[in-house]
């Protein structure tokens, strides 16, 4: 019989491990009382001005006033500012990835949530998010680029295209990587105040995801923060809150988003999590049966859909490793000035 480890030998606690739970059942049940708040919301929603299109977001007052805008402003700032200040100091001050929580996890899990909250109180008081004073492709666009780094960042270990690695020079992944928390925090914290705390499905989803997000954010330098599984998991999450937000707009565009992030798992996502190629093999010809499933119903023509999103997606990563390198050469442009002079 296997006898027990010495006291002094047992396995840590994972706290970074219940951390992500106790993380995603708080998000889960804050998105849950969002919803069951609803009908306080509805007479502001009898005031908002007809819808006019892509560019136009309805859910927004008709007459702003300073305080609705300020409200959301200054909670969006000291918030935005708090974590960019954590992020600040646990890459000068902690520097080392732990499976516990350092301090500044606990500081990150916990502004979060006081902020979470605030933002609800907010909706409920003022309504306005920042909607009111900036374009909603900046809010769809700040998440698009969040997207094509995880590309970027991951295709070191699991690859572009089908496991293949693409030659991007090292000195471009490594800043990146060195400073790509500033700007998921600013995109992840931004797109959160954009919106107010609504209730339909798109919303609801898309607040559940966000809290996703900024939970795997909380958890900076902890193991869990780099398991390819959640990580993989949170990119697959905009599969489902891209499709449906699609299928509730009713123009018939979900296989575009539904099939267009998926051909991305297909392609690059699904490499790095150490399947078998049986295993890749038979998930691929489940995603082209179901696509051909659907196109030969809705029409042959119309597959270029499918490609949308990934031809978009790929383009964008090499033209932010573009834009990375002319930084870093501007950056050791400027570093040579100063030493020669």
């Amino acid at each position: 019989m296997q006898q027990a480890r010495p006291l002094n030998q047992q396995k840590p606690e994972r706290m970074d491990l219940r951390a992500l739970w106790g993380g995603i059942a708080f998000s889960a049940l804050f998105t849950l009382l969002v919803w069951a708040l609803d009908s306080r919301l509805e007479p502001i929603r009898q005031t908002f001005l007809p819808d006019t299109g892509a560019a136009w977001y309805w859910w927004q007052l008709p007459n702003p006033t300073f305080w609705t805008q300020f409200s959301a402003w200054a909670l969006y700032l000291v918030h935005q500012f708090a974590i960019w200040y954590l992020i600040y100091y646990a890459q000068t001050r902690v520097k080392k990835y732990t499976t516990g929580l350092h301090p500044v996890n606990i500081w990150a899990l916990g502004i979060n949530a006081v902020f979470v909250l605030l933002h609800l109180l907010q909706t409920h008081l003022f309504y306005d998010g920042l909607a009111q004073d900036v374009s909603i492709f900046s809010s769809q666009g700040s998440v698009i680029v969040l997207l094509v780094m995880v590309l970027l960042m991951e295709n070191k270990r699991r690859g572009l295209f089908f496991g293949k690695k693409v030659p991007i020079k090292t000195s471009i992944v490594d800043a990146v990587r060195k400073y790509h928390g500033y700007f998921f925090a600013w995109a992840i914290i931004y797109t959160f105040w954009y919106h107010p705390m609504e209730t339909t499905t798109g919303h609801l989803l898309g607040t559940f995801y966000t809290l996703m997000l900024m939970l795997q954010g909380s958890l900076f330098l902890t193991r869990i923060h780099v398991n390819k599984y959640w990580t993989v998991a949170q990119e697959l999450m905009v599969v489902v809150h891209g499709t449906i937000v699609a299928l509730s707009n009713t123009n018939g565009m979900w296989p575009m988003f539904g099939f267009g992030f998926l051909g991305i798992f297909i392609i690059t996502q699904m490499h790095g999590l150490g399947w078998s190629k049986l295993t890749r093999w038979i998930v691929a010809g489940l995603f082209l049966g179901w696509m051909a499933y659907v196109y030969n119903g809705r029409g042959w023509d119309k597959l270029n859909e499918v490609f949308r999103i990934p031809v978009i997606d790929y383009v964008l990563v090499f033209v932010l490793a573009g834009l990375v390198w002319v930084f870093i050469a501007i950056g050791n442009g400027i570093k040579k000035l100063r030493q020669s002079s």
